[in-house]
């Protein structure tokens, strides 16, 4: 874990191994515009230029899959005005990015409490799945009304359902039938989550699947977070004991 708030170059990066799938809590677009008494929503809108800096490092470091939480299901709860503003960026974001997104090998894949978002978001959101599907350089995870609490019981609610047909003996439900019921059950877990802005939490973020991952904290608020910080929390990564629970030998 670390408070710091190093950058590293694209060959420090890559002079080591990488994780394999790093997650990202991407927090203090609000703090940002309120340090410039700017209304919340720019502070949102100046983080999209860090999401691109972010795809686009993690392409070039060699990460394979690449998960953002963007918007959760708590963030409902926040006045209408930021709400409307964070969608119509979600439908910008996509009109604006997804032709490049699918040039540069990028697959997108959106997964949350979909039902929630008006009809012009998840219209949104399957044209830019669409048009990014053949993509092999890397795979993004957008998290859009997402909350891991919810989906754990949503997945504990299918074996239950599937125990209750027939289909399933409840002895037989183990670590991995449950895995395999959540929205990530086709990525490996995160090696590493990156929180921005200081906050010290997860905040109801795959809580599931970062059971083994390395955190990474740093100050460096979203919208001024770029690839040269990705790069320096890959160098931190890279000299992290990985135990799991063991002992070295």
């Amino acid at each position: 874990m670390s408070r710091d708030t190093p950058t590293a170059s694209l060959d420090a990066a890559r002079s080591g191994p990488v994780p394999r799938h790093v997650a990202i809590i991407m927090d203090g677009n609000g703090r940002w515009a309120g340090r410039r008494d700017l209304p919340r929503w720019e502070g949102h809108r100046a983080g999209m230029s860090s999401v691109r800096e972010v795809i686009e490092g993690a392409a070039e470091a060699g990460v394979a899959h690449l998960t953002l939480y963007a918007f959760s299901e708590e963030n409902w709860s926040r006045p209408a005005e930021e709400v409307d503003a964070l969608m119509a960026l979600l439908e910008e974001y996509v009109e604006t990015q997804r032709a490049e997104l699918s040039e540069k090998g990028i697959r997108v894949t959106v997964f949350g409490n979909l039902d929630m978002l008006s009809p012009a978001a998840r219209s949104a959101i399957a044209d830019l799945e669409r048009t990014t599907s053949e993509g092999a350089a890397l795979e993004v995870h957008l998290a859009i009304s997402y909350g891991s609490r919810g989906e754990i019981v949503e997945a504990a609610r299918a074996l239950a359902r599937r125990a209750a047909d027939g289909e399933l003996d409840p002895d037989d439900i183990d670590a991995e039938r449950l895995a395999s019921a959540l929205y990530t059950d086709a990525w490996p877990d995160p090696d590493l989550l990156i929180r921005t802005s200081g906050e010290m939490r997860i905040s109801n973020f795959l809580l599931w699947q970062l059971a083994y991952a390395e955190l990474y904290i740093t100050d460096v608020l979203w919208p001024d977070f770029t690839r040269e910080h990705l790069f320096g929390a890959l160098v931190d990564f890279r000299g992290r004991d990985r135990r799991y629970g063991s002992v070295r030998t």
